[in-house]
């Protein structure tokens, strides 16, 4: 009885909407429903905001993936006309791995904010940057620049990755023809791009890329270019952010096609110069990648819904004739009702649609006293397939971070890492090498390691990757591999869709509050 009475009662207990999780797309959907005017209660059962999608301390971190690893055991109750299922959590996380290399980072475990789901950055004309303008949870934010993007290879060599034509020829790396090609390359789709906006000129046939060409493998266009392999692994891998290895052929498990190439290309560009302070195309959340589920819960609560951490959902009330959802049994006993359920993918219940792994995604986090280059605090490195070890089918990314983003104590650094496999060997296999290739042991004292940070703690786990469902309940997607969060928001406005066929996903203007509306993009902070 104790234990029941350190929950208090949740009055109202009829909602419109419950969502159980805190993640970034359960956050979006509170938020976008109760700008739409609909009640919404949001429970977590955990103590911190983010979900799977958080950025923890070191300590938080390692008992989350720990947690998330154990396997349910679920059942079911009936009354005379309701069907109780119990609520189980999913294990995401498999495989976890933890290396300590220096004892004394222990002390420092709460200076850390640690993302789940990383590495990630938003580009600054993403649907990520867009949408926190459109519902004005921007103000709840602040960013800073990622300084630099580089390709690197299995020599220990990082090559920058040009994001401007200034950029291509400041480029010591690059051949002079090399430039012209990547620079004629750049103005071909950037014409075609400007071409294609332009609704009410006719269009110059010279300017735009063929249908044909648009349908071809992006691959066998940059080859019909005649880019050097050089540069075509570049817009492949380090600007288009492809996965699989392009030049596989039919064993490739995912073609980029041009049309949708092109399109990447076109988001890198304009994401350069369209805020005045930002000086590349990548930028990141100042306290990690958890701000944002935050900033859309504010907006949220802003609007009505209502908050409540450390309250586990137990039991899902199902109708016992139809199997519609009715409400939910917490943890505390008490009952509630609501029209729909939104659950995170952790939680499953036994009647519910089964969910689907479409893949695996390989997750590393370390921790140097070094950065990967002298004066670069934030960066990005990509390794195309096959750039580490022959059999290396997949891109590795890397995002290093400063502390000057508030994610590490000062004088350290972290890096996040990750790359899509078929199963942990695979995913393991990429880890370890790109681990090995960038950093040397805490207890290595060979000459070769002395230019390479130093590893002073890593977490390495396997994260299923899961898409959101429509059963008796809504269930969102897992975080994707993805650098930027545009096929999230995309299946997240889905998700919202299906649940409110007729309400609009974050009206522009809500209401004639001034405090709703926004004046110009100036007001996406990105401290300097």
């Amino acid at each position: 009885m104790a234990e029941t009475e350190s929950y208090p009662p949740i009055d109202p207990t009829n909602f419109d909407l419950i969502v159980v999780g805190t993640g970034l797309p359960e956050s979006i959907i509170a938020a976008a429903a109760s700008t739409a005017g609909k009640t919404v209660l949001h429970l977590d059962p955990n103590p911190f905001y983010g979900s799977h999608y958080s950025s923890l301390t070191l300590q938080d971190l390692v008992s989350f993936l720990n947690s998330h690893s154990e396997i349910p055991k679920t059942n079911s109750l009936q009354s005379d006309d309701t069907t109780i299922v119990d609520v189980n959590t999913r294990p995401l996380y498999s495989d976890v791995e933890i290396s300590s290399y220096d004892d004394s980072l222990e002390e420092h475990s709460r200076k850390f904010n640690l993302d789940l789901c990383g590495p990630r950055v938003l580009f600054c004309a993403d649907l990520s940057v867009n949408l926190l303008l459109q519902s004005t949870a921007n103000q709840y934010v602040e960013f800073k620049n990622i300084d630099a993007s580089y390709v690197g290879d299995g020599n220990g060599n990082l090559m920058n990755v040009p994001d401007s034509k200034s950029a291509v020829f400041k480029d010591k790396t690059l051949e002079y023809s090399e430039k012209n090609q990547l620079n004629s390359f750049f103005k071909l789709v950037q014409g075609h791009l400007e071409a294609v906006k332009s609704v009410d000129v006719v269009i110059d046939a010279e300017k735009i890329i063929s249908d044909d060409d648009l349908e071809s493998p992006f691959v066998g266009f940059l080859d019909k270019m005649k880019l050097p392999p050089k540069i075509k692994s570049i817009i492949l891998y380090a600007i288009a952010m492809v996965d699989y290895d392009q030049d596989a052929g039919e064993s490739c498990k995912d073609i980029l096609k041009t049309r949708e190439g092109i399109d990447r290309l076109g988001l890198y560009h304009s994401s350069v110069g369209r805020f005045p302070n930002a000086l590349g195309s990548l930028i990141y959340p100042i306290y990690g990648q958890g701000e944002l589920p935050q900033a859309f819960c504010r907006r949220a609560a802003v609007k009505g819904c209502l908050y409540v951490l450390r309250m586990p959902v137990i039991s899902i009330l199902l109708n016992k004739d139809s199997g519609n959802y009715r409400g939910v049994k917490l943890v505390s006993g008490q009952e509630l009702s609501s029209d729909k359920l939104v659950m995170d993918p952790s939680f499953t219940i036994t009647s519910s649609k089964c969910l689907q792994n479409i893949s695996k995604l390989a997750r590393g986090i370390c921790i140097t006293k070094s950065s990967l280059k002298p004066d670069i605090s934030n960066c990005l490195v990509i390794y195309p397939p096959r750039s580490l070890y022959p059999d290396q089918a997949t891109s590795i990314r890397i995002l290093q971070l400063g502390s000057n983003l508030a994610v590490c104590p000062s004088g350290m650094f972290v890096f996040y890492i990750s790359v899509v496999c078929d199963d942990a060997l695979e995913g393991k296999k990429s880890l370890h090498a790109a681990i090995d290739g960038l950093f040397s042991v805490h207890t290595d004292q060979t000459d070769s390691n002395e230019l390479k940070p130093t590893l002073l703690w890593s977490a390495l786990y396997i994260q299923d990757l899961i898409e959101g469902s429509v059963g008796p309940v809504v269930t969102t997607p897992t975080p994707d591999g993805n650098l930027n969060y545009n096929n999230l928001l995309d299946a997240t406005s889905m998700l919202f869709k299906k649940l409110y066929p007729d309400d609009e996903f974050f009206p522009e203007t809500s209401n004639t509050d001034s405090s709703d509306k926004l004046e110009d993009d100036s007001e996406v902070v990105l401290d300097s």
